[in-house]
């Protein structure tokens, strides 16, 4: 794994973390309101009550205070919280407001309901005819299980974010580069099993998993660009052989009506040289052959009088 694909992870896990630093708006606001009235009370008590009475005034309500700051939470509704008291697992809480004692509760982690969206990729990675490719893929994937995403794994967006990026690798090196091109959906559904089964055991399930981009060297993709072009060419070709033996053999079955018949012979011959000549200085060049067989030379001699005989413009 490349050095910034590390980094972003790492990245990413400090954010949630910092997320996860919970201070419910509406216990400043209560603990705000609590010294206020703290302080309105203690001016009003001032000459009046005993010094003592005053201090013992401040100090419980200012207590109170603090303890509404530290122990009402309130959970969003996508959120499900994790309660531990005194280092133990005591229950789930959430979405919306509950209680902790301070000191002796702990809420360590805040689980997200929602559909998260993980990139990976596979830098430099063999396929299995030693082609080394660059892949980047989508994770979508959702926490069905708080609890266990809690207690089971570490830091269950890191550990989700590795594992996609070694099965993507171990995917890719058991496909060879053609399969990676064009079998894009297969891939997809093999990293999606793969990557479902390493995270159930986190509470943890892969909704889907989508290919984005497929790079290979530069060298290769122009090698290939050449293939394609003749391959191409040589389906042109294909095509053009297989229309000149439609051609011949519409020709071939032409010929079998003249064989027996020398009148429509020698007709077809007049219409052919009637085409060729009717166009002032049409060259017309007809093989002996034909002269001899089809008595093309007395006809031929008959149509140049019929020209020479034409009215000049």
């Amino acid at each position: 794994m490349s050095t910034k694909y590390a980094k972003e992870i790492t990245t990413q896990a400090a954010k949630a973390k910092k997320d996860d630093q919970h201070i419910s708006a509406i216990a400043g606001a209560l603990f705000g309101f609590i010294l206020v009235i703290t302080a309105l009370g203690a001016i009003l008590m001032d000459g009046r009550v005993a010094d003592g009475w005053i201090g013992a005034y401040v100090t419980v309500l200012t207590l109170v205070g603090i303890y509404v700051l530290l122990a009402l939470k309130v959970a969003s509704q996508w959120e499900k919280v994790i309660i531990l008291r005194l280092g133990k697992f005591l229950k789930l809480a959430g979405p919306g407001a509950f209680w902790i004692i301070p000191i002796i509760d702990s809420v360590p982690t805040w689980i997200d309901h929602r559909v998260m969206v993980t990139p990976f990729s596979a830098e430099k990675t063999l396929t299995k005819d030693t082609v080394p490719v660059d892949v980047d893929a989508v994770l979508f994937w959702v926490v069905w299980d708080a609890e266990k995403a809690a207690l089971e794994v570490e830091d269950y967006r890191v550990a989700i974010a590795w594992a996609a990026q070694t099965a993507l690798r171990e995917v890719i090196g058991q496909m060879d580069l053609a399969s990676i091109l064009i079998g894009r959906s297969k891939m997809d559904a093999d990293l999606q099993k793969i990557i479902d089964e390493r995270t159930t055991p986190w509470g943890i399930t892969v909704q889907s998993v989508e290919i984005r981009d497929v790079i290979i060297p530069q060298d290769l993709e122009d090698a290939m660009s050449r293939q394609a072009q003749a391959e191409r060419e040589r389906q042109a070709r294909v095509i053009l052989g297989e229309s000149e033996k439609q051609i011949a053999d519409s020709f071939a079955e032409a010929s079998k009506a003249y064989a027996n018949n020398p009148t429509a012979l020698h007709l077809r011959a007049m219409n052919m040289l009637f085409e060729g000549l009717k166009e002032k200085g049409a060259l017309v060049i007809v093989p002996s052959s034909a002269v001899d067989t089809m008595n093309l030379g007395g006809l031929s001699g008959m149509i140049s009088m019929a020209q020479q005989n034409l009215p000049k413009e």
